[in-house]
């Protein structure tokens, strides 16, 4: 079973034989998929050059039932996870200097790899990921995205004391509790009127927390901007001190209106996060495995992920929303 894009705004549910591996591929069954809000951007057509037919999916949690001719790196039957970067050629300029998520040829899990909304997939082994055991299936889901690009963001921020999170979803209900663990201080703004976030980021350790349109009760020292509002980026400027620096971490952001100068200077940096390492994954799942990370999820089957998308799409969703076969 597996659910597909064909047009812009719904997936289509099909059942389809399962694919079978390359010599450096696995083929994974499926046990949970954490559903993103690049999936959803991917389904709604705001992302470049989709292709259709395409199985989105690229939070993967999975036992590997069968593997190519010369795979070495994995065993048949043991449980791993699959994110977003599927594949790096290893030999552009960017491969070279160890900036593989920049790959001019890579290819991306659920966009130009199918992906995890189906029973079965095929993937790299290279690009795929044993999981704590100490995590179950959906509660490790949001981890092999939200988590990855979320802790990548956050390590982009340096030793901010103080660190400000634009939009509390899945990604900020995790780097919260990291920033938490290492005695960092949390703001969390959220939708206005979303009490249920913010009521999440309180109880995950949050310092304070409250609505996007109102001012940051201190000077920050950083700040991630999940939401993909390119308003948020001026807004969160007029709240970062000198030196500071404000994360875009997320794939698709509406455009950045114009803003004065003066919320810029004082070497204060606008960067973006774009995909992830293997590195990435490796430092991150190796600290998950030492912090006990709670992903708040939310269960569908996989039959309703057009709702669970739905969901999203509306704000419905507080924490994570996840697919289960």
């Amino acid at each position: 079973m597996t659910l597909t894009r064909r047009g812009a705004g719904e997936l289509e549910l099909l059942d389809m034989p399962g694919p079978s591996p390359g010599p450096h591929e696995v083929r994974i069954h499926v046990r949970a998929c954490g559903v993103c809000r690049t999936d959803l951007h991917l389904v709604d057509d705001e992302l470049p050059d989709v292709r259709v037919p395409v199985v989105p999916g690229h939070e993967v949690i999975g036992i590997v039932e069968k593997i190519g001719t010369d795979v070495t790196l994995l065993t048949q039957g043991q449980r791993v996870g699959v994110p977003w970067l599927g594949y790096a050629c290893g030999a552009c300029r960017f491969c070279e200097r160890g900036q593989e998520n920049l790959c001019i040829n890579a290819e991306f899990t659920g966009y130009q790899r199918n992906g995890g909304y189906a029973d079965g997939l095929v993937a790299d082994e290279r690009f795929v990921f044993p999981i704590p055991s100490s995590y179950g299936d959906a509660e490790a889901a949001p981890l092999m995205c939200a988590g990855l690009i979320g802790h990548r963001s956050y390590r982009m921020t340096g030793l901010a004391r103080r660190l400000g999170i634009y939009g509390f979803g899945a990604a900020a209900h995790i780097v919260a509790q990291v920033a938490v663990f290492e005695g960092r201080e949390v703001y969390a703004f959220t939708s206005p009127g979303d009490t249920r976030a913010q009521e999440l980021a309180r109880a995950l350790g949050a310092t304070w927390a409250g609505a996007s349109v109102e001012p940051s009760p201190v000077e920050l020292d950083a700040a991630i901007i999940f939401a993909p509002v390119g308003a948020l980026v001026p807004e969160a400027l007029s709240h970062v001190s000198a030196g500071g620096t404000v994360v875009c971490a997320g794939i698709h952001m509406s455009d950045i209106p114009a803003f004065p100068y003066r919320l810029l200077w004082g070497e204060r940096t606008v960067r973006s996060v774009a995909n992830l390492t293997r590195r990435d994954a490796a430092d991150f799942l190796d600290l998950a495995s030492r912090v006990r990370i709670r992903t708040h999820v939310r269960e569908y089957d996989l039959t309703r992920a057009n709702e669970a998308l739905s969901d999203l799409r509306s704000g419905r969703v507080t924490g994570a929303a996840v697919l289960i076969t």
